[in-house]
């Protein structure tokens, strides 16, 4: 972990005085080994503290605990995945993830990418990122799958702790497989968005998510086009097939609770073995 300061330049409004961003870099690296998967790099750094949990039948399992508040104005946060030919790894974390007003203007970056060889099999199930009024994050996914690998990624953002006004937040996605791009989008959400709670995009909604799952199985036989949740005031997700074996749902909800109950349906739909071992 390493800590940045930069000077500002002085302005008639605000005093000369240095900020401080943390850069961090975890490192998780997942091998198949005799019938089962290992972990031979485990590397937690500045506010990523990772933990190995019990396995589940040959699946390694990591929690990623957050041992001091971020992501603030200025930080530079990274998590590299790797998981090797035939490994099977689970990610999860212990906690939301709290995107807080700095001690910068600057915003705070969280780059996460993730890398699955041939059969190898992924499971990206973080708790929710919560932006807090006052928050500036851009979060990037870049995500490079071999033809024949599996991944099953959740995402949720909760805009805005109970009672206060959204942070503001940008997210890239973008997933490869074999070297081609399979998804590739970008979405934005806060002040200075426009229409960003509009009936066009979150209706008003404060909680919004996405589950991909990607499958060499479908492409003999993809899900077909969903949709789940029958008030749109109590939020609606809807699930879609990509031009390739992937399928994307898309949620929105008036808040976490509403948001991960549609998202868990939505993934107990597929009624694939692949995902129902993740389910619970």
């Amino acid at each position: 972990m390493t800590l940045t300061t930069c000077t500002h330049p002085k302005t008639a409004s605000a005093p000369d005085r240095p900020a401080v961003g943390v850069h961090a870099t975890a490192r998780i690296l997942a091998a198949a080994r005799g019938g089962t998967t290992t972990l031979p790099t485990l590397d937690g750094d500045g506010p990523f503290e990772l933990r190995r949990l019990r396995s589940h039948g040959t699946q390694a399992r990591v929690c990623i605990v957050g041992a001091m508040s971020a992501p603030l104005g200025g930080d530079r946060l990274r998590i590299e995945v790797t998981v090797q030919q035939s490994a099977a790894l689970h990610v999860t974390s212990a906690a939301a993830t709290l995107a807080l007003r700095g001690p910068t203007s600057a915003p705070a970056t969280y780059d996460v990418h993730l890398t699955a060889g041939d059969h190898a099999q992924l499971h990206w199930l973080p708790k929710p990122l919560i932006c807090a009024a006052g928050s500036d994050l851009r979060q990037t996914w870049t995500i490079d799958l071999a033809p024949t690998a599996r991944l099953v990624l959740r995402e949720e953002q909760i805009l805005g702790r109970t009672g206060e006004p959204s942070g503001h937040v940008t997210t890239r996605l973008t997933v490869r497989r074999g070297g081609r791009t399979l998804l590739d989008q970008q979405a934005a959400y806060g002040p200075g968005e426009p229409g960003w709670d509009g009936p066009a995009i979150l209706a008003g909604h404060r909680a919004n998510g996405q589950l991909l799952v990607v499958d060499p199985d479908f492409e003999d036989a993809a899900p077909e086009v969903q949709l789940f949740g029958d008030a749109p005031q109590d939020g609606q997700a809807v699930l879609t097939p990509l031009a390739g074996p992937a399928t994307l749902v898309t949620a929105v909800a008036p808040d976490s609770l509403r948001l991960r109950r549609l998202l868990d349906t939505a993934q107990n739909a597929y009624r694939q073995p692949f995902t129902k071992a993740d389910a619970r």
